[in-house]
C-alpha cells in the first residue's frame, strides 16, 4: 500500500463524480480509517504506479528477445526524403544581402 505524504501538498485536483461514486469512496475511506482525500490519493497513486510499471517493463521470449537485440544493434535505415531535406540549404543559412 502506498502511503500518502502529507507534507508539501501544494497542488489541487478537482473532479466531478456521481453521488453513488462519492458514497462508495466515503464508505471505503471510513472502512480504511482514512479521509476520503487520503484514500483517493493513495488509491490513484497506487494505480498510476502499476500502470507506469507496465509501460516500463516488458517480457519477451528468447526468439523475440533476439529479434529485439538485432533491431537495437542494426544501423539506422536510410530515409531518402530526410536525406533530401538535409541536402537543401536551410533558410537560416542563407547569407544576408547588404
Amino acid at each position: 500500500m502506498t502511503t500518502v505524504n502529507r507534507t508539501n501538498r501544494t497542488e489541487k485536483l478537482d473532479l466531478r463524480l456521481t453521488p453513488a461514486a462519492k458514497q462508495a469512496l466515503v464508505a471505503a475511506a471510513l472502512a480504511d480509517h482514512r479521509s476520503v482525500s487520503e484514500f483517493v490519493l493513495d488509491s490513484a497513486l497506487s494505480r498510476a504506479q502499476e500502470m507506469l510499471a507496465q509501460r516500463q517493463h516488458f517480457g519477451l521470449d528468447a526468439v523475440k528477445w533476439a529479434e529485439f537485440l538485432g533491431a537495437l544493434e542494426s544501423g539506422p535505415r536510410e530515409l531518402p526524403a530526410v536525406q533530401a531535406l538535409f541536402a537543401k540549404p536551410s533558410p537560416f543559412e542563407v547569407p544576408l544581402q547588404k
